[in-house]
């Protein structure tokens, strides 16, 4: 059994991950009730995830900075300015989309007892005040906001702390990086059990009846993460971006794809960034805050979603119109995070630009949730995988400029 445990932990961390989705799809279509109990191992993986990536924030943001010396540069404005280019390029492209592809809808209900913001004010007030949380309930409720801000507040006072404490705190912030190896390795029986569980309990049945709806949502996302990401790289790095793009879609959305929770894979993101070689004092911020506010795929639902309710209406939109939903669906995007329900709850504000009620917006919204095991698994990997890739695109453009040879490490992870 150990030499078997051995061999299994030799194969590379995908590889794993593919066989525990064969399997999980061929368990769910031969036994599904039989073998009913291995959901509990998807609910437990993600479970896991989300426990330790709090932690994880809080401790290598403070110990990063209580590190660090005055005068050690972060490429952090260019992570952010790549952010918001990547979600504005998102929201164009679900409205482009929209346009040459318009879709109706068969509006449905089922989304009345859910509660939208009243308007992009109240989403910014809802960041806001994640960022003044108490800091034992922004762990408790992974408020990752209210964590980033404690931790580089935490991590600045602590520069002038002695270095036993600062070594105290690296202690931690290595011991928590040890829990997530072996979280990350229990990836593949996790995904088996959320691959089993999506196959039964959702089936593709449901899926069907918003064929064309589901072609443009997963179109759009396909195009950014293929053709617009890849072209954002190479204006920075100015070199072939692909292998950079697809090793952060594999080792990074496969698993946001089933997980389907960008906060669960700030881990695997994490390891990803270090396994890439990036400087651990942006990435610790960089990630994380992206998991909160670099939201391409959110744009695009939030875009194609209301578009798709104002063919529905016959409604006549121009171009001034458009324009101001693509900032707004790039806004709210950044705010998704904070708002119950995520970035479908944010439909009916960008609808409000229509004059579209909030009842029949919040139609839109249950479709939303009915196309949602496809649709928000594919919205994950794209927010997710980003994150990484603009961190580490930012890296490679300095190094650029420095003159640096760019060696880009896409050998899988194991």
């Amino acid at each position: 059994m150990k030499s078997l445990l051995l061999k299994w932990n030799q194969v590379s961390l995908v590889r794993r991950i593919l066989i525990g989705i064969i399997i999980g799809i061929i368990l769910s279509l031969s036994l599904p009730d039989a073998m009913s109990w291995i959901i509990i191992f998807g609910d437990l993986f993600v479970g896991a995830l989300k426990a330790v990536a709090p932690i994880l924030v809080l401790f290598l943001v403070m110990h990063a900075l209580s590190k660090q010396r005055n005068g050690n540069k972060t490429n952090m404005k260019s992570i952010l300015v790549l952010y918001a280019i990547g979600t504005f390029s998102a929201g164009l492209v679900g409205v482009l989309a929209s346009f040459i592809f318009p879709v109706k809808l068969s509006l449905v209900s089922g989304a009345e007892d859910l509660t939208p913001p009243s308007g992009i004010l109240e989403v910014l007030e809802t960041l806001l005040f994640n960022i003044v949380d108490n800091p034992v309930n922004a762990l408790m409720s992974a408020n990752y906001i209210g964590i980033l801000v404690w931790a580089v507040l935490l991590g600045i006072a602590l520069r002038n702390a002695s270095e036993s404490t600062k070594n105290v705190i690296e202690s931690f912030s290595n011991a928590i990086t040890v829990i997530v190896k072996w979280v990350i390795n229990f990836a593949p029986v996790g995904i088996m059990g959320l691959v089993f569980n999506a196959i039964v309990s959702s089936g593709l049945s449901a899926l069907l009846g918003y064929g064309k709806l589901l072609v443009v949502l997963l179109g759009c996302m396909f195009f950014v993460a293929l053709v617009i990401n890849p072209l954002i790289v190479y204006f920075y790095i100015r070199k072939n971006p692909y292998p950079l793009v697809f090793t952060c879609l594999k080792e990074s959305g496969i698993t946001a794809f089933f997980t389907r929770s960008s906060a669960a894979n700030i881990p695997v993101n994490m390891k990803l960034a270090e396994r890439l070689g990036l400087d651990k004092n942006t990435y610790s911020v960089s990630i994380p805050l992206g998991g909160t506010i670099n939201m391409a795929g959110a744009a695009v639902t939030i875009s194609v979603l209301t578009l798709a309710a104002v063919h529905t209406l016959n409604i006549e939109v121009d171009i001034f119109t458009a324009v101001i939903l693509i900032v707004l669906a790039a806004i709210s995007a950044s705010g998704a995070s904070g708002v119950a329900g995520g970035s479908l709850l944010l439909i009916p504000l960008a609808a409000s630009l229509f004059g579209i009620s909030n009842d029949i917006a919040m139609q839109v919204v249950a479709v939303g949730f009915i196309i949602g095991v496809l649709q928000d698994s594919v919205e994950t990997a794209l927010n997710s995988s980003t994150d990484v890739l603009f961190t580490a695109t930012a890296e490679y453009a300095e190094k650029r400029k420095a003159g640096e040879e760019i060696v880009i490490n896409t050998s899988e992870v194991v």
